[in-house]
């Protein structure tokens, strides 16, 4: 197969930043996406329908002239968290969904939960309207190894929380575990499951071994082989439970290569790319277009793009800027490792 036309993809979690980065890596999602999730972890968070209002215009603002995209807004979940707020942002049609991070987890996450029997009432209030909760799934006590906080959480949070409120639903971020994979594919109901693009090329290895590469550095931590295999299988099943969220997240340079450096990947600009390259060398093609296109629209309850995207296969590999410029400083590329031939149509 040379040529591959799909409908026009979305990304399920997404991180544009605010400020001169969000004008700076705005454009390379646009271009490619119809419609993003947008992470409310800034400093502060986007914690109110207020909030997550204000940070829409800024997005629409900064989007290039001509380019067609909607952001889908979420709220910060906080043990403060309102839920007639978070009902009148749902009914409104500006808020998509709620962000649950665990306090501590990841980027800008100190104001998240720590104590989840303070925010039942939030979730109660969401389960009864049928807003969907997006969780960082990882626990954060430092008595567990951080290469099996996602296993834990699905054990001792998840599982009981959806015991508890079954009419939830909720969307298991970024998975990254065989367990995160197989958890996903026993539900029955109300489970879904995102997958980047760069836990699908890359394991614990490509962050540790012979140096310590900063720019694979990302959380959830990418895990040892065995885990990346089942996402790859995961994601090319052509399960509609899972989709894709490329958990896309500039840092610029300084913040990631330092002693106490930032996690995060900066995929937007070659996910299709790679994306195309993955899921031919695993003889799907033909389940990218659901990976990338229709599963995730269906899990939200969204028709399907219009809007139409052709991948084409050259003869030499597409060549991708190592670094962009932003206004916030230089962010860095992913690199996967290899020489994509599948390019994006103009």
């Amino acid at each position: 197969m040379t040529s591959l036309t799909i409908r026009r993809p979305d990304d399920w979690h997404l991180h544009l930043r605010d400020g001169d980065m969000l004008r700076g890596v705005l454009p390379y999602t646009s271009a490619h996406f119809a419609r993003a999730i947008i992470m409310p972890n800034l400093v502060p968070p986007i914690v109110t329908t207020a909030d997550a209002k204000a940070y829409r215009e800024r997005i629409m603002a900064a989007l290039p002239a001509g380019d067609r995209f909607q952001p889908l807004m979420t709220l910060y979940l906080t043990q403060g968290t309102n839920p007639d707020d978070v009902e009148e942002g749902a009914k409104c049609g500006l808020v998509t969904a709620v962000k649950l991070y665990p306090a501590g987890a990841t980027t800008n996450s100190n104001s998240g939960v720590r104590n989840f029997e303070n925010a039942m009432p939030v979730l109660e209030r969401m389960a009864k309207i049928g807003l969907p909760l997006c969780i960082h799934g990882e626990v954060t006590t430092s008595d567990v190894d951080i290469f099996d906080r996602e296993a834990v959480f699905i054990e001792t949070v998840l599982d009981p929380l959806r015991k508890r409120l079954p009419e939830l639903r909720i969307t298991l971020e970024h998975v990254t575990t065989s367990d995160g994979v197989d958890y996903i594919n026993g539900s029955k109901a109300n489970l879904a499951g995102s997958i980047t693009t760069h836990h699908l090329i890359i394991n614990r290895n490509n962050i540790l071994v012979g140096a310590i590469r900063p720019h694979y550095y990302c959380l959830p931590i990418a895990k040892r082989e065995s885990h990346r295999q089942a996402l790859r299988k995961a994601a090319t099943s052509g399960n509609p439970n899972f989709f894709l969220g490329t958990d896309s997240a500039p840092h610029v340079d300084p913040l990631k290569e330092c002693a106490c450096g930032c996690a995060g990947c900066f995929t937007s600009i070659n996910t299709m790319s790679c994306l195309a390259h993955v899921f031919e060398e695993e003889g799907a093609l033909d389940k990218l277009e659901a990976f990338a296109s229709l599963n995730g629209p269906a899990w939200y309850g969204l028709a399907p793009n219009e809007g139409r995207m052709t991948l084409v296969k050259r003869d030499a590999p597409i060549e991708f800027p190592s670094k962009i410029e932003t206004g916030a400083g230089p962010v860095t590329v992913f690199d996967p490792l290899f020489k994509s031939h599948w390019d994006v149509e103009a």
